[in-house]
């Protein structure tokens, strides 16, 4: 296999007696009477537990100092927590304002109290919740409100994780960062996640090959006491996306230890790597008596197993290689005017995400996020080539260091031919709003471009001066012929003011005198893409494009995905093509270092609903920011029979293959 390798008897034992080799001469005659040429410690033991660094302080970003020994204890109902003289070593954190032990906060500057803080400090939302608070308002969509702990909390924290360093605590982190954890989430719940096969623009996505349970790799021992870092063998025992439940060699169906990892991280590799590099392999002390011989129990477990390929880590590294750089222009959808595009510059680059800063914004406070390869971002002359609005900028010349993306670095979009019959002005369709993609509306072709793209508009909704016109390519998933939703069992919401109702197609079309784009137009390719009902995942709010939440595919219609957030009502739920490169697998913030958004709490969801039911239901001209609109209960009632006939469609549980699944049309 491309990704994996059988560990053959010969080679799985050359590699395990050159362990170390390379480090004998500097290891002292004491120490090389505990190591064998297997790379083990079989007396470390002996090894003073006091002098031992813990290996779960490697895990965490910053290694917390021990407090000096001269200061006095405080003895709390049984418990010993260590606490300064007077108001030295106290710290307040600039995020959430709690006071506590300097040496316990998080960072070598000490200004926060944890990850989540310092995390949240460099964040956006930074600046809604304060403002939020200011005015009383409640916390908006996915902001995290962090509670502040009172000082005794924080300190018996502190004395507690010194009590874990002591007693090298059984864990893989002894102090568990503040947030949201997919591990525990998913074990606390049973999830299944999608797997990392079915994101193609994702690192590895077309790499990952056969990495399943049971492949076994080298992690580091963080049940042992040696003041080294040292490693074992670890086999997969579940995989949640780029994450992977691993359990020591040795442990058999004993699951205490088990602990999740990131499989692209750089703590996990394959077998053998240890022997090449000169790292010792050590026994868990905790089974550490089960065996006497552990080579030749590592022999029998590994003789014909997969392990990861020797290039893994490079194909990693390679594969998070992004094309664009800082300091590039394009051209991207005007956020305040769908109708049209603006030239921004890439301010940031993470995981191929784009910060892109609106040219004329002086602050660089005017941002829009998107992924490099998302249909909303073009090279430069793109608007003039095929007819499209553009806003000119105020600036007649590059700023210095700006310089223009090359047009091959985008998205390819399907060449069409529009010689013969083809899309017209008037034509009616349905589409999914862009400013509420929770909602499949009846919309109107607006004018026809060049290269095959499509300016559309909301039917009931539209602008005088068609400022809220989008662009869709005629390929795109996100448009669909009439009938579309009807046949697929999803509600189609209806022209605004539109009092006829139950919705009628054949009706509407009649009284609008219009007729209906032809179905063999539409893009009816439906991939083998993988995903079913219930696949976790992290997903962009396309309401928030800065925002990746933790998010659950509640329906599949071919290759639409309906994306619910975790923690948020249904309203917010979002209609997404199965090849979107806003959707990401389990891990993929933690690999790339993009934060990412937790479940709400159940707080937040009650503010948020109490508050939206407040407010007047209207649409909002930016591209960004919820619609404060409730989907419209209406009956669902299939059409006469005289009238449409249908193909039968895909139920919510088929997730692959492609299917006639439009409307028939009687001539």
């Amino acid at each position: 296999m491309e990704n994996t390798k059988d560990l053959a008897f010969d080679t799985f034992c050359k590699l395990l007696l050159h362990i170390f080799i390379s480090q004998t001469e500097h290891t002292s005659r004491a120490e090389r009477k505990r190591r064998d040429s297997f790379g083990m410690f079989d007396g470390y033991d002996s090894c003073s537990e006091d002098t031992s660094s813990s290996s779960s302080s490697e895990e965490s970003e910053e290694e917390v100092a021990p407090l000096p020994s001269s200061l006095p204890i405080i003895k709390n109902n049984g418990q010993v927590y260590t606490y300064p003289d007077g108001k030295s070593g106290m710290a307040t954190c600039e995020m959430c304002g709690m006071v506590g032990v300097r040496d316990a906060f998080y960072s070598k500057t000490k200004r926060f109290c944890s990850v989540s803080c310092s995390r949240s400090y460099s964040s956006n939302s930074k600046k809604a919740s304060i403002l939020a608070r200011l005015q009383g308002k409640p916390p908006t969509k996915k902001a995290k409100v962090l509670q502040k702990q009172p000082l005794v909390a924080k300190l018996a924290a502190y004395a507690q994780y010194q009590a874990t360093l002591q007693n090298q605590a059984k864990t893989k982190a002894a102090v568990p960062v503040e947030g949201f954890s997919w591990g525990n989430y998913i074990n606390s719940n049973s999830f299944t996640a999608a797997p990392v096969t079915c994101f193609k623009h994702a690192p590895m996505g077309t790499r990952w090959g056969d990495i399943s349970e049971g492949v076994r790799v080298e992690v580091p021992n963080t049940d042992c006491s040696l003041p080294t870092k040292v490693f074992w063998i670890a086999g997969i025992v579940k995989l949640a996306g780029y994450n992977a439940l691993l359990r020591y060699e040795g442990f058999e169906n004993d699951s205490s230890l088990d602990f999740w990892c990131n499989v692209c991280g750089s703590d996990i590799h394959p077998v053998g790597w240890c022997a090449t590099s000169g790292k010792p392999l050590v026994p868990p002390r905790t089974i550490q008596h089960k065996y006497t011989n552990w080579k030749a129990f590592l022999v029998k477990r590994l003789t014909g197993a997969k392990t990861l390929p020797p290039d893994f880590s490079q194909k990693v590294s390679e594969s998070m290689q992004y094309p664009f750089k800082t300091s590039m222009r394009v051209e991207v959808v005007d956020k305040t005017h769908l109708c049209r595009t603006r030239v921004a510059v890439v301010e940031s680059v993470i995981g191929g995400r784009l910060r892109l800063v609106y040219e004329e914004s002086e602050d660089k406070t005017d941002d829009f996020w998107c992924h490099m390869y998302s249909p909303l971002i073009h090279h430069i002359g793109w608007s003039r080539s095929i007819g499209h609005r553009f806003k000119r900028s105020d600036i007649t010349k590059k700023q210095d260091g700006h310089f223009d993306a090359p047009p091959h670095l985008f998205m390819k979009v399907k060449e069409v031919d529009a010689a013969g019959e083809w899309f017209k002005e008037g034509m009616k369709l349905e589409a999914i709003d862009p400013l509420n993609l929770s909602a499949i509306c009846v919309a109107t072709i607006r004018k026809v471009l060049a290269d095959g793209y499509l300016m559309i508009g909301i039917d009931g909704s539209e602008a005088a001066d068609g400022s809220d016109w989008f662009c869709y390519h005629a390929t795109s998933p996100s448009i669909f012929p009439v009938g579309f939703c009807e046949i697929n069992m999803i509600e189609l919401t209806p022209p605004r003011g539109y009092a006829k109702l139950p919705f009628k197609w054949f009706d509407y079309l009649r009284e609008t005198d219009s007729i209906a784009a032809p179905v063999k137009l539409f893009n009816k390719e439906v991939p083998n893409h993988g995903f079913h009902v219930g696949m976790k995942l992290e997903a962009v709010d396309l309401m928030e494009p800065r925002l990746v939440c933790v998010a659950t595919v509640t329906r599949i219609i071919h290759r639409l995905l309906r994306i619910h957030f975790d923690g948020w009502e249904d309203e917010y739920d979002q209609w997404v093509d199965c090849e979107s490169p806003d959707l990401y697998p389990v891990g993929w913030c933690q690999l790339t270092g993009y934060q990412l958004q937790p479940p709400a709490p159940q707080s937040s969801r009650d503010s948020q609903s109490s508050s939206s039911k407040q407010k007047k239901k209207a649409k909002s001209q930016q591209y960004k920011g919820h619609k404060k609109m409730t989907p419209l209960q209406l009956k669902e009632e299939l059409l006469d029979g005289e009238e449409y006939s249908f193909l039968q469609g895909a139920s919510d549980q088929e997730s692959n293959g492609s299917a006639s699944y439009y409307i028939k049309q009687e001539p």
